[in-house]
């Protein structure tokens, strides 16, 4: 689930038969429930809502899931083939790699 560009990482309890969840990619602990999908689906909107309105009344700028920026070591020879693809493709380095993750991530 997305919404307001928050994501939810959501799991099901057997026991207690509910779905809960926690905004994802942030370390403020943000949690919500519900007992069906669309109960779970309000809750996570209400739950981002006041993540953003308790930042605002707080004065606290409020965590974005991700700021763009990967920082990450892989072996010389795995950054020697990516450039070479890269440059192949007529690409930067970090547009080919962009491309490469998003595939990889699902999101193309």
């Amino acid at each position: 689930m997305t919404y307001k560009g928050y994501s939810a990482r959501v799991d099901y309890d057997a026991e207690d038969e509910i779905f809960f969840g926690r905004i994802a990619g942030i370390t403020d602990g943000v949690g919500f429930h519900g007992a069906s999908v669309g109960e779970l689906k309000s809750a996570f909107h209400a739950a981002v809502d006041d993540y953003l309105e308790t930042c605002r009344k707080i004065g606290k700028a409020p965590e974005k899931p991700y700021s763009g920026k990967m920082m990450f070591r892989v072996d010389p020879e795995t950054h020697r083939r990516a450039a070479i693809a890269a440059e192949l493709s007529g690409k930067s380095l970090n547009q080919w790699a962009e491309d490469v993750l998003a595939k990889a991530a699902g999101s193309n």
